[in-house]
């Protein structure tokens, strides 16, 4: 749907291609106020939206609407662009684009989050690209934090609201064969099922065991207590209780 010929009532095959000096001549005639060049500058370019708009096909969102809202993103470009950068208006456009697509997908995101947070995260990620831009490095979380004015700690979090959710089945590498998802590379170490069947082994275990013998080792690596503490709970010495916890763990390890 996203590649079609027709989007928005636009049929694409038959927009203007201009070339790069084609591009500039017309952009100066948009920035003198040439109403009638700036129409024909868009629609030349919808195509550029319309290519970037491909890679955001497997969101479930609609193709026209992100097609608007890319045409906006192309707008503001133009509106923006500084031909003395030396830049291909390309280069300029696409990050203008798919910036404005990705504030579209957060703010219709079924996740909400409060407008105070959206506002600080886009105020960081501003403050991210000055600071990028005057460093000349990646700036720190603190640095992007004292240039908002915020805690490093609210600025992180509202980083973290704005961040894409992803699918577990959408595909990260394809080689002539099967795809591998994300779900492939995501691994549970804590549930896994040679744990579980482990646990149910020590706990059948632990049934075999007698009623003192259950709690000492309960107390001690359930609830962390020394042989002493253990020994001075249940009226006995530190050496019955090491004697007992190693017959017991014996017969467990025998069991298991």
């Amino acid at each position: 749907m996203v590649s079609k010929v027709e989007i928005c009532g636009v049929n694409t095959s038959k927009l203007p291609v201009y070339k790069d000096k084609e591009m500039v001549s017309m952009i100066e005639a948009v920035k003198r106020g040439d109403l009638e060049v700036r129409e024909e500058f868009i629609k030349g370019n919808l195509r550029l939206v319309l290519s970037v708009i491909q890679r955001f096909n497997n969101r479930g969102e609609n193709p026209d609407d992100l097609f608007q809202v890319g045409c906006i993103g192309l707008i503001k470009a133009l509106d923006n662009f500084d031909l003395s950068h030396g830049v291909k208006f390309s280069t300029y456009a696409v990050p203008m684009i798919i910036g404005e697509i990705r504030r579209y997908l957060r703010d219709n995101n079924a996740i909400r989050v409060s407008r105070s947070l959206r506002d600080l995260a886009y105020r960081a990620l501003s403050a991210k690209e000055k600071l990028l831009r005057q460093l000349q490095r990646e700036p720190l979380i603190s640095e992007i934090a004292k240039e908002v004015e915020a805690q490093t700690e609210e600025v992180v979090l509202a980083l973290d609201s704005i961040q894409d959710p992803i699918s577990l089945f959408e595909p990260v590498f394809h080689d002539e064969g099967d795809a591998i998802y994300v779900m492939d590379q995501v691994k549970d170490m804590k549930n896994t099922d040679a744990r579980w069947i482990e646990n149910i082994s020590l706990s059948e275990a632990m049934k075999k065991l007698s009623s003192r013998e259950r709690h000492i080792l309960t107390m001690r690596f359930f609830e962390g207590k020394t042989q002493m503490e253990v020994a001075e709970e249940i009226s006995i010495s530190q050496a019955q209780v090491s004697r007992l916890e190693k017959n017991a763990l014996k017969y467990m390890r025998k069991y298991v």
